[in-house]
């Protein structure tokens, strides 16, 4: 209230001025700055709407949810002011989807009938992607109303001892809200530099294929025959896609037809355990590997804690991984968000030479009530810490993302 009186009764901020000013605040700080005053939230509201004036890079934040704030509200811990803002977002309820990814201020999430939406935390705009159903793995079964009440999934299947030759397909039966459990696995949101819009990546199924889409397609497309995807890069027009065993295939999605080129078979040196893929900003490749260690918890549980953390220059040409000991100045965000490399000196309330990561579990939805893998892992003596008392809900699982004043035009254009 001290706040409002003194701006009520101070001569107003040329608009410019402020615009300067609120140019250089961190989102969570610009969206509070925007209440103060008609003259501040004029401010606001034209950086929202002219995003080309606010360049402000963003420290990512935890999303997270908490049992007492209700089924639409979220909380969002801000690493830079090391506090929690609250949330409320649109239907269907928040604490009733997972979260698949999140990327450039997106949260990818899946409904209870398994279908997918993106929401922007700060604007509160929400996405509906293409119907599961448009998905070539998926088809809608019909009850005598003609109301979709089931999915059938068919995968392919390949003989792993026969050099992954293809055997066939199998067929399962799924209720509208299971299918989400065995089909997506993660997604991810890249910029689209020759539309000047995003292309959507879904890795799913048993097999782990890959399906894309454009803003504004009306169905997902999926990639010539591959499978055993762990991640993604898109970088000049060509999707590459790393499997478990390093194996690197490259899509080019910028033409009428898509067609698969494998860079590199399978690495000399492949890491083994959960593997990351993030380009750094030199625009050289990285492979991280997270080592777990399982504990036994007092309820008799067993969660799975992060130890160690190593990462690896990729040389495409060689065929080989190189390890590297140190972040140095750097910094890494990993979890079931797009994997994030930063320089720590453009965002001073982070740890250099340290990662920073939440769970990253594609069967968490079966242990909705274990405790969740969040922390910071300092890389120069493995040592790790808390970031918060782990008070909030455990379902979602919390996640990392970096809020984003963006707003996309999802309108249907296929025929």
């Amino acid at each position: 209230m001290e706040t409002e009186i003194m701006v009520r009764d101070s001569p107003e901020m040329p608009q410019d001025v402020l615009l300067d000013i609120f140019a250089l605040l961190e989102i969570p700080d610009l969206t509070r700055a925007g209440s103060v005053c008609s003259t501040w939230r004029s401010a606001y509201t034209t950086l929202c709407s002219q995003p080309e004036l606010y360049k402000r890079p963003q420290t990512p934040c935890l999303f997270y949810t908490s049992d007492s704030a209700g089924e639409n509200a979220a909380c969002l811990y801000s690493l830079a002011e090391k506090r929690v803002y609250s949330l409320t977002l649109p239907d269907p309820p928040i604490r009733s989807r997972y979260l698949i990814g999140s990327s450039h201020g997106w949260l990818v999430t899946a409904d209870e009938r398994s279908e997918l939406h993106l929401v922007n935390l700060i604007t509160g705009q929400q996405i509906a992607l293409p119907s599961v159903i448009t998905n070539e793995s998926v088809k809608p079964i019909f009850d005598d109303a003609g109301t979709i009440n089931e999915y059938e999934l068919s995968e392919p299947m390949h003989d792993y001892d026969l050099d992954i030759q293809y055997i066939g397909h199998y067929e399962t039966i799924h209720a509208l809200d299971k299918l989400r459990d065995f089909f997506y696995f993660k997604t991810f949101i890249f910029p689209d530099p020759s539309t000047g819009s995003y292309i959507i990546v879904l890795i799913h199924g048993r097999s782990l294929q890959i399906s894309f889409a454009r803003v504004g397609d009306c169905k997902w497309t999926l990639l010539p025959p591959g499978w055993d995807y762990q991640q993604c890069i898109y970088m000049d027009g060509l999707l590459y896609a790393f499997t478990r065993f390093g194996r690197v295939d490259t899509f080019d999605l910028t033409g009428p037809t898509f067609t698969m080129n494998t860079i590199t078979d399978d690495m000399k040196n492949y890491i083994r355990g959960c593997m990351y893929v993030v380009q750094a900003p030199c625009g050289n490749l990285l492979q991280v590997r997270r080592d777990y260690e399982l504990i036994d918890t007092d309820d008799n549980k067993v969660t799975r804690e992060t130890q160690k953390i190593s990462f690896y220059k990729v040389d495409l040409a060689a065929k080989e991984l190189m390890e590297m000991k140190y972040l140095h100045d750097q910094v890494l965000f990993l979890g079931y968000n797009q994997s994030q490399y930063l320089n720590a000196k453009d965002f001073p309330q982070l740890k250099p030479n340290c990662v920073y990561f939440t769970d990253d579990e594609s069967c968490v939805s079966k242990y909705k009530n274990n405790c969740r893998d969040i922390g910071v892992l300092n890389l120069e003596n493995d040592t790790r810490e808390e970031i918060l008392p782990q008070l909030w809900c455990s379902w979602p699982s919390p996640i990392w993302i970096t809020p984003s004043l963006t707003r996309m035009n999802w309108s249907c254009t296929n025929t």
